[in-house]
């Protein structure tokens, strides 16, 4: 049995930091991490050049000078974006990629788009100046039952987008379903991330024995077979998967309520879950790929050239279960099993 591996250092391309108090509870849970695309929907969201700016400066001052950590920043896409800021943000190296999430699709998303024809501008000047695009992959639709919503999407939505926008080079975030995984799979242009939550949960975590609100996400997990399907697409070496956690913290107020909020804050422990994820799958010589080289070969960057070391060990990792964040408390996920694999930082 393997004992110890060193991996490049990874990258978290689907983060969530939050702001205020929350921002200077999580930030430096992620401080193992190289890189992270940091998720624009704060209230109000992000949505030009000098706002993701500032943001950035908020996260570096939580982080601190000690921490690794580079955040890679997101404009929110609306219905009024301007594609000449969108296009200076980008040239100007303030922000790597623009987010979309159609309206009402998930928390802070009261913004997104609503007539993708509006958006039509903005996404033809990204195509052109090879600027990413990154999907929250859900329809809004109250007719279409929420665990067909990424299969829907990808149908209505994201295909007929990509054919009217050849050329843009697209991030299916957070794929959730086969569905996603095959359409990933047979097509250029396009990544995907998986979350470390859908490779361990499935939709009876949530459901059976009773509500557990800290497995509830967006898009909400799903069948058995997708989580294998996706447990697959995760340890094959496809250059087109890799890791984006969104890792999203709510304060346990909020998901411990009548209208629980979705998210699953899972930067403490992601490494640690992974290891036994691939170890389990036998592919732990294709985890490297998974969370270093793949996702910074899609977004054209350099991969890290320094090393996190795992150890595996008869003892499990020491993670917490909460952390304080101002007069809140959050819950940091929990795979429901232990986690022998210690991520040792640096090599």
């Amino acid at each position: 049995m393997t004992k110890s591996l060193t991996l490049r250092r990874p990258d978290d391309w689907h983060l969530h930091l939050r702001d205020g108090d929350m921002l200077q509870a999580v930030a430096s849970y992620s401080g193992h991490f190289g890189r992270a695309i940091i998720m624009p929907n704060l209230v109000p969201p992000v949505v030009t050049g000098a706002q993701a700016a500032a943001y950035r400066d908020r996260i570096r001052a939580a982080l601190g000078s000690k921490v690794t950590l580079r955040p890679l920043m997101t404009l929110y896409l609306t219905e009024a974006t301007d594609p000449a800021d969108v296009v200076a943000a980008h040239r100007d190296g303030i922000i790597s990629t623009v987010k979309l999430y159609p309206a009402g699709a998930t928390t802070n998303s009261a913004s997104g788009v609503r007539d993708f024809d509006k958006v039509r501008g903005v996404l033809d000047v990204m195509a052109e100046a090879g600027i990413p695009l990154c999907f929250h992959g859900e329809v809004t639709d109250p007719a279409v039952d929420i665990f067909d919503r990424e299969a829907v999407f990808i149908d209505r939505v994201l295909d007929p987008i990509r054919r009217k926008t050849p050329g843009l080079r697209v991030v299916m975030e957070h794929i959730t379903t086969a569905d996603g995984v095959d359409y990933v799979s047979a097509n250029e242009d396009i990544g995907a991330t998986i979350t470390t939550h859908h490779l361990v949960i499935n939709r009876n975590h949530i459901l059976v024995g009773g509500i557990r609100p800290h497995y509830y996400c967006l898009p909400v997990a799903k069948r058995e077979t997708h989580r294998l399907a996706l447990r697959k697409a995760a340890t094959s070496g496809d250059a087109r998967f890799f890791l984006g956690t969104d890792s999203a913290p709510h304060p346990d107020r909020a998901k411990e309520s009548a209208c629980g909020c979705a998210g699953c804050f899972t930067a403490p422990n992601t490494i640690s879950i992974l290891a036994q994820v691939f170890e389990e799958d036998g592919a732990l010589d294709r985890l490297e790929g998974f969370t270093a080289l793949n996702g910074a070969g899609f977004y054209r960057l350099p991969a890290n050239e320094d090393r996190i070391r795992l150890v595996r060990r008869d003892t499990p990792a020491p993670y917490p279960t909460h952390i304080n964040a101002g007069d809140e408390t959050v819950t940091v996920f929990d795979p429901g099993f232990p986690l022998y694999w210690h991520v040792e930082d640096p090599a």
